[in-house]
């Protein structure tokens, strides 16, 4: 007998100014205005996607002491965007990331709660730790925590957010104007905790919130980050878009679950995935050969190779050869800040595999960039698209992915447009909401209904 089809997960995720985003593009938007962000989230929420997802930096990068300009640059506070969003919009998730490094737990327990209230509960929160020094430049104490502090900084972090929002059994509001009583219990609220991060008591002054938490997002990849996931997250944020290593990744987080306590349905695997549409698969292709020449331009090439030479190679010519120096193996980074430093862990080997592959195909520092760098995880026409979408969810590479277009905020339209009703007739994609919560559109059982054993409809 067959197993049955799986439902697919559908978010989308508004990137900031980056090498993912074509912002020089006549079609591209603003990345500060309200008005960009509202036609985002109204085409994701006309698609019936899952939620809408906003990453956040604490600080513009910078490269050899300079602002790097591919980032995100005057980025509005995701809270702020979250709850003007929450205005606009009536079913779709509304997930921002907040760092667990540099926040405190009442500050952000306080206002993912007013989120939930402000959305009827559409709240999520993806829980991120900062490793570098360099960000914590814009913070009073400055610094950084190690690895396996910061990740013990996070589960506390998290496990306190979480006493604050339950400290509300949701039932203690009476307003009973006859007898003048407001509240059943004056010590609504109340919590203690005493742990290696946190020392706090009070009263938590939200009420119990629509989802009594938040939808928890991690987006490690480290074996910290994946444990981090299994042991406490609803979704964790994957990398892997390929067959082989998303089926891996997949397999591995899920089995993790039951040493937790938790069944294989309670985390979602949602990998993100940009695309390029054609009318055509010949006319995709030629269109994502394109697009990956606007988002290397020649100085983009420059910066992505100092990651691993961490020299400053701007005299270098992006249409030249590859540099005949090794990389320095220095402490100090020519990028500090930047992800992508740590995911070249031998520099030495990296840059030697680089000069062998640019040799043999005859290609340019910026050709070389646009091709070992990330490519369009779906390019196709509309059909070939929903098909590979389709079967790398029931393949268990992920339970549903988040669309990251190059063009915001209009990039999104032509995929809810023409791919997703595909998958509605498929049978694998909702044609309505059935639920009012993200919780309900994930298949999310309610906090307090876990101890029970229901499950949301998913």
């Amino acid at each position: 007998m067959s197993k049955p089809l799986k439902q697919i997960h559908l978010a989308a995720h508004f990137p900031g100014v980056n090498n993912t985003t074509v912002w020089s593009d006549p079609e591209a938007g603003s990345h500060i205005e309200f008005s960009s962000f509202a036609h985002f989230a109204k085409t994701a929420e006309r698609a019936k996607f899952d939620f809408l997802f906003l990453a956040e930096g604490l600080r513009l990068r910078e490269q050899g002491g300079m602002i790097y300009d591919l980032d995100v640059v005057g980025r509005p506070d995701t809270f702020t965007v979250l709850s003007a969003l929450a205005a606009v919009t009536e079913r779709l998730g509304l997930a921002g990331t907040i760092n667990s490094t540099f926040n405190e737990p009442y500050e952000v327990a306080r206002q993912f709660a007013s989120l939930d209230h402000l959305s009827d509960g559409r709240a999520a929160w993806n829980v991120v730790t900062s490793w570098d020094a360099f960000t914590g430049e814009n913070f009073r104490r400055g610094g950084y925590l190690p690895q396996e502090e910061r990740y013990s900084r996070a589960q506390e972090f998290l496990s306190t957010a979480n006493e604050l929002f339950d400290s509300w059994r949701g039932d203690e509001i009476v307003s009973d104007p006859g007898t003048g009583a407001f509240l059943r219990d004056a010590r609504a609220g109340a919590f203690v905790h005493k742990g290696q991060h946190f020392d706090i008591e009070g009263q938590f002054n939200v009420p119990r919130s629509p989802q009594g938490r938040p939808v928890i997002f991690q987006a490690g990849d480290s074996e910290e980050g994946r444990e981090f996931a299994a042991a406490g997250a609803d979704a964790i944020f994957s990398r892997y878009s390929t067959l082989t290593e998303g089926q891996a990744f997949y397999t591995d987080v899920k089995n993790r679950l039951a040493r937790h306590g938790r069944a294989h349905d309670q985390l979602l695997i949602l990998p993100a995935a940009t695309f390029v549409l054609g009318d055509t698969d010949a006319e995709a292709q030629e269109a994502a050969r394109e697009i990956r020449g606007q988002q290397v331009s020649g100085a983009t090439a420059i910066k992505h190779l100092e990651f691993v030479w961490n020299r400053d190679l701007s005299g270098y010519d992006p249409d030249g050869p590859l540099p005949d120096i090794d990389p320095d193996l220095g402490r100090h980074s020519i990028a500090r800040g930047r992800a992508q430093v740590r995911m070249y862990r031998d520099p030495l080997a990296t840059a030697r595999e680089w000069r062998e592959r640019a040799a043999a195909n005859n290609w340019s520092i910026r050709d070389l960039v646009i091709e070992t760098g990330s490519r369009q995880a779906f390019v196709g026409a509309p059909a070939t698209v929903a098909r590979a979408v389709n079967d790398f969810v029931q393949a268990d590479v992920s339970d549903g992915f988040i669309l990251v277009p190059h063009i915001t905020p209009g990039g999104l339209d032509v995929f809810a447009d023409t791919v997703v009703p595909l998958l509605q007739e498929r049978g694998v994609f909702r044609t309505e909401y059935e639920g009012t919560t993200l919780r309900d559109h994930l298949g999310l059982a309610h906090p307090d209904a876990e101890a029970t054993g229901e499950r949301a409809a998913s």
